[in-house]
C-alpha cells in the first residue's frame, strides 16, 4: 500500500482504532505507539553486477509501559502529516516496523474495518535472487558470482 492510499484510508476511518495484524495471524499490541515517520533509501548491487535502488516509507512501531494507549486513524493521520519534511513523495510503499523476537519490516497489503477498528493485515518480506542467471544451482557453484572475490 502507498502512503497516499494509506492516507485515504484513514481520512475515512478517522473515528476508528488502528490494528496491525501479523502475516501469522496475530497482531501487533493494541497499545502500540507508532514513533516514526521515515523515507528509507537502499542502493545495492545484485550477485550479478546490476544496481538497484529503493525507497520506501517506514513506520515504527513501539509497544510502551501505557498498556490503555490506543492509536486512532486521525491521530495516525496526523503523525503522516508530520512526516511531509521527509518523505519526498505520497507514492511510496508503506512498510511497517516491529521489534518481537528480532526487528522485522512488514509491507501493508490490505486492511478491514470491523466494527470501531481499522485493521491493516502485513504481509511477511522475502529474499530473492535478482540475478537468477548467476545462481541457478545447474549453472554450477562458480558461476554463482560471476567475478565477485567471494559469495
Amino acid at each position: 500500500m502507498q502512503l497516499h492510499e494509506l492516507k485515504s484510508v484513514l481520512r475515512d476511518h478517522s473515528g476508528q482504532q488502528i490494528r496491525f495484524a501479523l502475516p501469522t495471524g496475530l497482531e501487533i499490541p493494541a497499545a502500540f505507539h507508532v514513533t516514526e515517520v521515515g523515507q528509507v533509501s537502499k542502493v545495492f548491487v545484485d550477485c550479478g553486477g546490476k544496481v538497484h535502488s529503493e525507497l520506501k516509507c517506514v513506520l515504527q512501531t513501539w509497544i510502551g509501559s501505557d498498556g490503555d494507549h490506543r492509536l486512532s486513524a486521525e491521530t495516525l493521520g496526523k503523525i503522516l502529516d508530520l512526516g511531509r519534511s521527509v518523505v519526498a513523495t505520497e507514492a511510496l510503499e508503506v512498510e511497517v516496523e516491529y521489534e518481537d523476537a528480532a526487528i522485522s519490516q512488514y509491507p501493508i497489503a490490505g486492511w478491514t474495518s470491523r466494527e470501531d477498528t481499522l485493521v491493516f493485515d502485513l504481509e511477511a518480506k522475502h529474499t530473492d535472487c535478482l540475478a537468477k542467471l548467476y545462481c541457478e544451482p545447474s549453472l554450477g557453484e562458480d558461476a554463482c558470482c560471476a567475478g565477485a572475490s567471494s559469495c
